[in-house]
């Protein structure tokens, strides 16, 4: 198991839709539950919860707390079955909230399987990358931010924090909105200036944040179109990549292949439907 929920990872590994996504771009403003419906939510949530210790195996949770920084409380749930509770409830903005809320990590990451992107708010996206504390949980909210109205300002505040999570999670959700969203809507400008940053700053950034750093030149070199050239040429300049990602045998991918093999396959600059897995 490598670094989880990583873009390049994900373009490997997931099913890719290469048709633009159809995302929401409803009022935000959403009503507060009534207290039958809060409670309602309490009771699922508690019933989730057992299930998701049901489910635990203790092998995958030692293997995410040594390997990738998670914490308990976790049941140590495989993706695979977060994957079939999602389908059975598809979509839930309430009750994702409260799962989030629970701090339990396998939970957590249900949560963004199942949010409503189009109903965060910018201070339920903030909560919930400042409670992104490891293993998968900073690209779940940068998955759901990207899926928001909101992906795009929350990004680049994220990507100026002094905390790596925080800043991970930024780059990440800029690296989801190029894969989600048309050229025609992206700030290509910003984004070339984004790039030239990095080209002069990766080197000094956290471990994590510069994996992070490394997926975006990926994802705009691959889905970008217009920009793809100069990602190809400053992801040469810059070189290998490393990153210490802990006790897991990760290895950051070295973006100029990946770019350059999107290419060859006649890829580059189509569009993914969803960047969930």
């Amino acid at each position: 198991m490598c670094r989880p929920g990583s873009l390049h990872r994900e373009l490997s590994l997931c099913s890719i839709a290469t048709t633009p996504a159809r995302r929401s771009r409803r009022n935000t403003s959403a009503k507060k539950p009534d207290s039958a419906n809060v409670a309602e939510i309490a009771m699922t949530t508690a019933k989730i919860l057992d299930e998701l210790k049901s489910l635990g195996g203790e092998s995958y949770k030692k293997l995410l707390m040594k390997n990738h920084g998670v914490r308990e409380p976790c049941f140590g749930v495989k993706i695979s079955d977060l994957k079939k509770i999602q389908k059975r409830i598809k979509c839930s903005h309430d009750l994702a909230l409260a799962l989030y809320d629970s701090g339990n990590y396998d939970a957590m990451y249900l949560a963004g399987l199942i949010a409503d992107d189009g109903r965060m708010t910018k201070q339920d996206l903030q909560q919930w990358v400042e409670k992104a504390y490891g293993g998968a949980l900073a690209t779940m909210a940068a998955w759901v931010a990207a899926g928001s109205p909101h992906g795009w300002e929350m990004a680049l505040k994220w990507i100026e924090s002094s905390k790596s999570n925080i800043a991970e999670a930024g780059w990440s959700t800029l690296a989801s909105l190029v894969a989600l969203n048309p050229d025609s809507e992206l700030d290509l400008p910003a984004l070339k200036k984004l790039i030239e940053r990095i080209g002069k700053t990766m080197r000094q950034e956290p471990d994590v944040v510069r994996y992070a750093m490394n997926d975006f030149m990926i994802a705009v070199g691959s889905y970008v179109k217009p920009l793809s050239k100069i990602a190809l040429k400053t992801a040469e300049e810059i070189g290998v990549v490393t990153a210490n990602l802990g006790c897991n045998q990760c290895q950051v991918p070295f973006a100029p292949d990946y770019i350059r093999k999107v290419d060859r396959k006649g890829e580059i600059g189509k569009k993914r439907k969803s960047v969930k897995c």
